[in-house]
């Protein structure tokens, strides 16, 4: 792997994991118009998404912190049998992720690779980013958002997170969607929608980790996976500050311009 190719991969991953394009509809894509397998390797998979899950980390460090913090006092066996803890908002918000994550795992553990190989098709990745800009363009018409997360609303928004394994189907478009759909607060959705991710990369990291066990590392690619890295963590940071301005100045469905452009011109392409 070119120093080149790991930089321009690992700014593709750090800007689309964020940014509602799909990642993973735009790997099909770049795939298929520049004729070539860009395979990364297990390898460079974990690096990548360790980029992403730093990028959020330092975002968030505040708040998780304190989500940490929380979660340690509430699991002293004083504070289990009163019931306190219960009412701590970052305690409710931890076990909000954590419901979330049940539809992904389903998901991930039964069907991934079934429809990611189904959906590797560019014509069909192309057709889901047609999709993916329907769903965005839909928030220019969702107002009076004043809800704040919960238990259901959590668990829903963990469904549009498993439904957005289909290569095309943005992850962070759905999710947030989903949130607005529901009358979540702008800022409630995108804090829950990018948190909710943490431990969804940090299982896909441990899968591939798992797998790298089998291939081993090869020393004398550090300086790409290197590269790899800092391209993501560094792009995944912007991208996801820019990302919730947008939300927050009611301008999401912007993305679905670039959506709908990039779908149809797959469309035609490979049609």
């Amino acid at each position: 792997m070119e120093l080149l190719e790991a930089l321009l991969l690992g700014i593709l991953q750090g800007i689309t994991e964020f940014i509602p394009v799909s990642s993973s509809g735009h790997l099909v894509l770049a795939q298929a118009f520049l004729g070539q397998d860009l395979d990364r390797g297990i390898t460079f998979e974990i690096v990548v998404h360790f980029g992403s899950f730093c990028s959020i980390a330092l975002y968030y460090r505040e708040k998780l912190w304190e989500m940490i913090k929380s979660v340690i006092v509430a699991l002293k066996p004083a504070n289990i049998t009163s019931g306190v803890s219960a009412k701590d908002e970052n305690v409710r918000l931890s076990l909000f992720i954590l419901l979330s994550m049940i539809p992904a795992g389903i998901v991930g553990f039964t069907m991934k690779d079934s429809v990611e190989t189904a959906f590797a098709n560019p014509f069909l990745v192309s057709c889901m980013l047609l999709v993916t800009g329907a769903i965005l363009f839909s928030t220019r018409f969702m107002k009076n958002l004043h809800k704040e997360v919960n238990a259901s609303r959590g668990f829903l928004m963990g469904i549009a997170q498993a439904m957005a394994i289909m290569p095309g189907i943005s992850r962070s478009g759905s999710t947030i969607v989903m949130g607005l759909f529901l009358k979540m607060k702008r800022d409630d959705v995108a804090n829950f929608s990018f948190l909710m991710l943490l431990p969804i990369l940090a299982g896909a990291m441990f899968l591939e980790m798992m797998e790298l066990r089998h291939v081993g590392v090869d020393v004398s690619e550090f300086w790409y996976l290197f590269v790899g890295f800092l391209a993501s963590f560094v792009t995944g940071y912007y991208a996801l500050k820019y990302l919730i301005i947008l939300l927050k100045r009611e301008q999401f469905h912007y993305f679905a311009f670039y959506c709908w452009a990039m779908g149809l011109f797959g469309i035609f392409y490979f049609m």
